[in-house]
């Protein structure tokens, strides 16, 4: 993984998993543009959500048996065609499915993201998936400032061909920047996509790891989503690119936590979940105490994009560093329930700002935090049981290769 493939995989991840985002501030555009009503506009986030969790299921398994350097151009062709979709789309039930079908295809990062972990040193494997998902998280927040300046400067459709032509030229880019790759073992697709279960089922660490990934991420979607609801309403009453632009302050959390990896890297990957997820929770406090501040609430922000990004980068690199080759199917069990969790997260937003607005977003919010903290206090053993043995076992490896060829 030279610097110049690294970052290309981390682009090319941040594009993938931005197209999920788009909508986010546009909720109120495009449902004054279609003629439907803002709850009904904010389901375009969560059925874009559930099609990216399928499409993780069914596509990204693939992975471990297919040629990757022909598969992801593939998938992001794929996607650049639903984007297109979704720019011409004349009424709202074609858009809906048009977003489901981006989800769906919009899988590139979850390939990249495992075949990064697999061409990286052992050494520095921590540090390489640190790196291309903290373009992943760069690519959530970036799109939201993106779409929506795009949005008040050239309509809401805009940002949808643009993020399709962007999708066409990534695929062309990695053709080249993937390197060849030794053929893999071909499996009978329903086989290869029970062994999703099956591979959980043989580490202690991966189930304890799903769930504290999936609440955090559902934490997380109903935080952005909730947003773009207070930053609407007095007392800020923002525009669309003026709600975008709060993701600047997201990215500053997500860049001071790119190297979260590392922290996996030196054996302190369980004490330093527990860490991030107690910041996450006063974050969440910190975003209710300052729901009048523009000040306050951009400091909570950095805050709770530094503990979500280190959640999410420690428990893919703990997954990566078990044993086997299966890298892939155990990165669709996490992202999968990430996204799962994100859409549940995303769908209670709109009730619980109507219930009562941003005390019962952040309180319930605060209340899933709380819950991930006691299942990281009661699974801590599990969490390291098998992951620090398994970096061990290639670091050790790693050495004695090097001695063998001295």
């Amino acid at each position: 993984m030279t610097p110049a493939r690294t970052l290309a995989f981390a682009v090319a991840a941040g594009l993938a998993v931005g197209n999920l985002y788009w909508a986010q501030p546009l909720i109120e555009t495009i449902a004054a543009s279609l003629g439907v009503s803002s709850s009904s506009a904010a389901t375009l986030v969560t059925v874009t959500q559930v099609g990216y969790a399928l499409g993780i299921f069914l596509l990204v398994p693939l992975g471990d048996v297919l040629n990757r350097r022909r598969l992801v151009p593939l998938v992001l062709a794929l996607s650049a065609v639903m984007l297109l979709g979704a720019a011409l789309a004349p009424t709202f039930a074609v858009l809906l499915a048009a977003l489901g079908g981006v989800g769906l295809t919009t899988v590139g990062a979850q390939l990249l993201t495992p075949l990064a972990s697999e061409l990286a040193e052992p050494e520095r494997r921590g540090q390489v998936v640190g790196a291309v998902a903290s373009g992943s998280l760069i690519g959530i927040l970036l799109s939201r400032t993106i779409s929506g300046v795009v949005a008040d400067l050239l309509g809401w459709r805009a940002i949808y061909g643009i993020a399709a032509a962007a999708a066409i030229t990534l695929a062309a880019v990695l053709r080249a920047a993937i390197p060849p790759l030794e053929p893999r073992e071909p499996v009978p697709y329903p086989r290869l996509l029970g062994s999703v279960f099956t591979t959980l089922a043989r580490h202690r660490a991966a189930p304890p790891t799903l769930l504290l990934s999936a609440v955090t991420f559902a934490v997380f979607s109903l935080f952005w989503t909730s947003t773009t609801y207070l930053l609407t309403a007095a007392p800020f009453s923002y525009s669309t690119s003026q709600i975008g632009l709060l993701g600047l302050a997201g990215l500053a959390g997500a860049l001071a936590a790119r190297r979260a990896g590392a922290l996996h890297d030196r054996g302190w990957s369980v004490p330093a979940t527990g860490a991030a997820l107690a910041l996450l929770g006063l974050s969440l406090v910190a975003a209710w105490a300052a729901r009048g501040s523009i000040v306050g609430l951009i400091l909570a922000v950095i805050a709770l994009d530094i503990a979500t990004q280190s959640v999410l980068v420690l428990s893919q690199t703990r997954l990566f560093a078990l044993p086997g080759s299966a890298h892939s199917r155990l990165n669709t069990s996490l992202v999968v329930s990430n996204f799962l969790g994100g859409a549940v997260g995303s769908a209670a937003a709109g009730p619980l700002w109507a219930l009562g607005r941003w005390t019962a977003t952040t309180t319930v919010a605060l209340t899933v935090t709380l819950a991930g903290l006691t299942i990281w206090a009661t699974s801590r053993s599990r969490l390291a049981d098998r992951s620090s043995q398994a970096a061990t076992r290639d670091q050790d490896a790693a050495r004695a290769q090097a001695d063998t060829k001295s």
